[in-house]
């Protein structure tokens, strides 16, 4: 936990961000500004993890009105009729109030929640009620997974319950009817992404064979669609 001063420094510095903004960085996108002022026509509803390392507009290099983003702890999204809140309306906003064309699930490495699923009393659970009974949205994952035991929380396990998470917020995305709609219409892509922080590596979740392909695989594979 950090001291008083440490937190005092911490907010001094966010300060100082806005205060640049202001000054440098709002002056150059001004135009940018002006036109997004009056509403918004996103492209995509980016689902990620709350975690402090992502950036989806750094990782998928979009400016401001490009990306209608949804984060929570473990990027999970309930099955419709689970947990209508928050997740639920956002995702239904994107689709049928503002029209994306794409929701993209984003997991990634060394994600705290499937540390917590994988090994929930090390990473005391027991003492955030809510983070445990919010991360049964994503217990089939983990049974995907086999029987694993605390001490296999390992980075490549993770990595196989992120993957496996993703896949599964998939397939809860599909149980609401705005989706369900917009998808039989042709008008909406799902896909899902895992991003390696160390590495900078996005890879693409295929859901037929629950494998990882590359950015140009997934490229290609969009392209050869009929127009």
């Amino acid at each position: 936990m950090p001291t008083c001063s440490e937190a005092r420094a911490g907010l001094i510095s966010l300060l100082r961000g806005v205060e640049h903004f202001n000054t440098e960085v709002f002056p150059a996108k001004q135009t940018l500004f002006a036109a997004l002022a009056d509403g918004q026509s996103p492209n995509a509803l980016f689902i990620a993890c709350a975690d402090s390392r992502i950036n989806p507009s750094l990782i998928t290099q979009t400016e401001p009105g490009d990306l209608f983003i949804l984060r929570n702890i473990g990027n999970i999204v309930p099955a419709y009729g689970e947990m209508l809140g928050g997740v639920s309306s956002a995702v239904e906003y994107a689709v049928a109030g503002l029209g994306v064309s794409a929701i993209i699930v984003c997991g990634h490495s060394d994600c705290g929640a499937m540390k917590a699923l994988l090994a929930p009393e090390k990473s005391g659970l027991d003492k955030m009620p809510t983070v445990r009974s919010w991360l049964r949205n994503a217990e089939a994952a983990r049974a995907a997974l086999g029987d694993l035991k605390a001490e296999d929380a390992g980075p490549a396990n993770v990595r196989s319950l992120s993957e496996q998470n993703v896949l599964l917020q998939l397939s809860h995305l599909r149980t609401h009817p705005a989706v369900v709609a917009a998808m039989s219409r042709g008008t909406l892509f799902l896909q899902g992404w895992f991003y390696d922080i160390g590495t900078g590596e996005i890879t693409i979740l295929d859901e037929q064979t629950r494998k990882t392909t590359s950015i140009p695989q997934a490229i290609a594979s969009l392209e050869a669609l009929p127009a």
